[in-house]
């Protein structure tokens, strides 16, 4: 079944035409930047944004397991720059800026720059946050659908342009035997009076300790396990993680547990952002531009990325 939003699909292939395969938050912004450039853009997600690995991230706005480090940087920093201008209005978009903490980190000097010291960044609500982007879609004019593609080429049939944001999901879609799971858990907990973000610096870590206070609770963090894809909650590592943040707030160890999230990052080792021309099924060929593997930092870089993805796109005018 398809679920569309916005005015009805189902119209002849059109030179501006554009299918973003993905509604998560690589996905959904990519498909605003496009939008709002004058693409007409239709997302296809097999999953509501609720539904997608996006929605149960930290959502603190730095770069985490991505590669290369260098590029990532610049799309984070051009990122943290729009998250700035949405925490204008948290209520809206569900963004905030926040202080924080990483004791023993050195940051890259442009990103220091940006948090200031002691640093201070966005926190993002992520299940505000996709709902803001989606309406942001359709104010431009976009469309979501519930629609699963069994290759960009399906898609390309629709479209002059594809563009491939299907994260984990690319490793069947492209297919592409590159991109792997990497499994982080999370507890949120109600908070007990936290207010400011703290993350160890321990990154390459598989445990990982992190406390990011969210208006529905206080997220504790965390795990990177390399290639597992088991989503169900594990008591024991559930309460690694408490112990962990006990050791930084003690007040925590006594604070009520609200919910377990599991989600599956798609890493890759390095960030696919490129374009190629694929089959269209009718005898002819379509742009199709891949932007995926982004591990932990996929709401980091999503502007980033959107705006790159947006170029190779090309302007709407010349089509595909």
């Amino acid at each position: 079944m398809t679920e569309v939003t916005g005015t009805a699909a189902g119209r002849a292939r059109r030179t501006g035409d554009v299918v973003v395969l993905g509604g998560g938050v690589i996905g959904l912004t990519t498909a605003v930047v496009l939008a709002e450039r004058g693409s007409d853009v239709r997302v296809w997600s097999p999953s509501p944004p609720e539904g997608t690995t996006s929605a149960v991230a930290g959502g603190l706005i730095w770069p985490y397991r991505i590669a290369p480090e260098r590029q990532a940087l610049d799309w984070a920093v051009r990122s943290f720059r729009h998250f700035s201008w949405l925490a204008e209005q948290p209520s809206a978009t569900g963004v905030r800026l926040v202080r924080g903490r990483m004791p023993g980190s050195t940051p890259p000097a442009e990103w220091s720059a940006l948090t200031g010291t002691p640093p201070r960044a966005p926190l993002v609500d992520m299940g505000s946050y996709l709902g803001y982007l989606k309406g942001r879609l359709e104010a431009a004019g976009g469309r979501w659908e519930r629609r699963a593609a069994g290759s960009p080429a399906e898609a390309a049939a629709e479209a002059p342009t594809v563009v491939n944001c299907s994260g984990l999901g690319a490793r069947e879609l492209v297919p592409d035997p590159e991109v792997r799971p990497v499994r982080g858990r999370l507890v949120v907990v109600e908070n007990p009076g936290v207010e400011e973000w703290y993350v160890a610096a321990d990154g390459g870590a598989r445990e990982t300790t992190y406390l990011l206070p969210q208006p529905y609770g206080l997220v504790l963090g965390g795990t990177a396990e390399d290639g597992a894809e088991e989503r169900e909650p594990d008591p024991a590592t559930a309460a690694a993680i408490v112990r962990r943040c006990a050791a930084v707030h003690p007040e925590v160890a006594e604070a009520r547990v609200l919910e377990h999230r599991v989600g599956l990052r798609p890493f890759r080792p390095r960030v696919r952002l490129e374009a190629e021309r694929i089959p269209d099924g009718r005898g002819g060929s379509a742009l199709c531009v891949h932007n995926y593997g982004h591990g932990g930092a996929g709401v980091t870089v999503s502007w980033g990325c959107a705006v790159d993805a947006a170029r190779l796109v090309g302007p709407p005018e010349a089509g595909g």
